[in-house]
């Protein structure tokens, strides 16, 4: 039993003792007014857990009616997970911390969850969905214009360079687009600068799902999921298929080096090993705590050629979500922690301590107008990427069983640079293993 559980079943049998006592006719002395209690289940560890800590214990200290206890769940997979078996058996927590490609799982949760946007508005706080920023709005928002969850840490894709390597190498300027990153990769492998020009975090997140909303095109039907859970992936085009190939090419050349599925690009890049790396905005932290060297960063590289490219990236990290059968009274200060934890001053502070994307445009201009970002070069990229209006093509990714798709691109992807697959087969392969996933989430959908 977790010791929130534990307190919450002494705090059960103290009420039914006072009740029992009154009943009796003893007099008895009862507090006016009992503090609510808010679980808060969360994936956040080291110094984002203490964080996250802090802001709870911020929002007590401000308040007397509410507390909330943030409770440490498990992976991102195994809080969403236990986070439902919880609400089937009685006993949810009130708010969960779901990451983003757990968005449709949550929305098939029926009757589990409920609407920030309704959430906020049945409460009585403020809330103005054009505050924040649009690609991170649009991500949790359906067609119909209701946000389901509330954004919390949202990161993006962006491109990392080392300056030293760069200038040794002889590369004027850093790489805007995927032309000039293999030409500067070449010219860095010829000086012998490093013998890793370029690799990757989390290769599906950058190289398909917002290399496509980077480039204006669709990753799936129906809007990439937001139409319905009828959605196919759209994989196996000339774009995808160039990418891919040029992918092939560049690790063949000794150009490009596979890292890995999720995270070990990061130590590549920040431990110096390779000069130029994509990965996720919120990485920042740990570069500017590790990097012995010069660094920069720019936006995702893109096709020039591509037209409406660039648009938008779309988002990572994870969002809130209300789980559905508490109080009203309890609902109220779940809607009074997000307007606590959504001001500009909270955002701003969440924003230049991780490198997650400020959520609101106030916090961003708060931000700027602090000077935070003249004096850490690079920390706006990821804003300035995501602050555009986005299109049907560009809001985001809402697909059904998303992990076990990107393991299937991951799979096929190392299969082709292993050169037992060309691109073509590869995306092929993708889409028919895709979309038998897509057709398992559609059918669970609809039970």
């Amino acid at each position: 039993m977790s010791t929130y559980q534990a307190r919450g079943r002494a705090g059960w049998s103290r009420r039914a003792f006072g009740a029992a006592l009154l009943a009796g006719g003893l007099a008895v002395s009862m507090p006016a007014s009992a503090v609510t209690e808010i679980q808060w289940w969360h994936s956040m560890t080291g110094a984002n857990n203490d964080r996250i800590v802090s802001f709870a214990e911020r929002f007590n200290k401000a308040q007397s009616d509410y507390k909330v206890v943030p409770v440490y769940k498990g992976s991102y997979p195994e809080s969403m997970t236990a986070a439902i078996a919880a609400y089937r058996a009685g006993n949810a927590p009130h708010i969960v911390q779901v990451f983003e490609i757990g968005t449709a799982t949550m929305m098939a949760a029926r009757g589990a969850i409920v609407p920030v946007e309704k959430l906020m508005k049945d409460a009585g706080e403020k809330f103005d969905r054009s505050a924040y920023v649009p690609a991170v709005a649009g991500y949790y928002t359906t067609r119909r214009g209701e946000m389901l969850s509330f954004p919390f840490n949202s990161s993006t894709t962006v491109f990392f360079y080392n300056k030293d390597v760069l200038a040794k190498a002889g590369v004027a300027a850093p790489p805007q687009t995927w032309s000039e990153v293999v030409a500067a990769a070449a010219k860095i492998k010829a000086s012998g600068a490093s013998a890793c020009p370029y690799t990757t975090s989390w290769p599906s997140w950058v190289h398909m799902e917002s290399f496509s909303a980077w480039h204006n095109t669709l990753l799936a039907s129906e809007d990439n999921g937001f139409g319905g859970p009828g959605a196919r992936l759209l994989v196996t085009t000339p774009l995808f298929e160039r990418h891919f190939g040029n992918l092939a090419r560049w690790a063949k050349d000794g150009l490009f080096v596979y890292a890995g599925r999720t995270t070990e690009g990061d130590a590549k890049f920040f431990s110096g090993e390779c000069a130029m790396f994509t990965g996720s905005s919120a990485v920042y932290g740990n570069v500017k705590r590790n990097a012995k060297f010069a660094f920069g960063i720019s936006k995702l590289p893109y096709y020039s050629d591509v037209p409406g490219a660039p648009q938008n990236t779309i988002i990572g990290g994870a969002s809130l979500w209300v789980m559905g059968g508490k109080k009203a009274a309890e609902y109220k200060g779940v809607a009074k922690l997000f307007t606590f934890l959504s001001s500009p001053e909270i955002q701003a502070e969440w924003h230049q301590a991780t490198g997650y994307l400020p959520l609101t445009i106030a916090a961003y201009e708060l931000t700027k107008k602090s000077g935070f970002y003249e004096k850490n070069p690079g920390t706006d990229v990821a804003v300035q990427q995501m602050i555009v209006k986005t299109t049907d093509k560009s809001r985001g990714i809402r697909l059904g069983n998303m992990a076990q798709i990107r393991d299937i691109v991951h799979e096929e992807m190392e299969t082709m640079l292993a050169g037992k697959e060309d691109a073509r087969s590869a995306l092929a392969n993708i889409k028919r293993r895709g979309d038998e996933q897509l057709a398992r989430f559609q059918r669970t959908a609809r039970e």
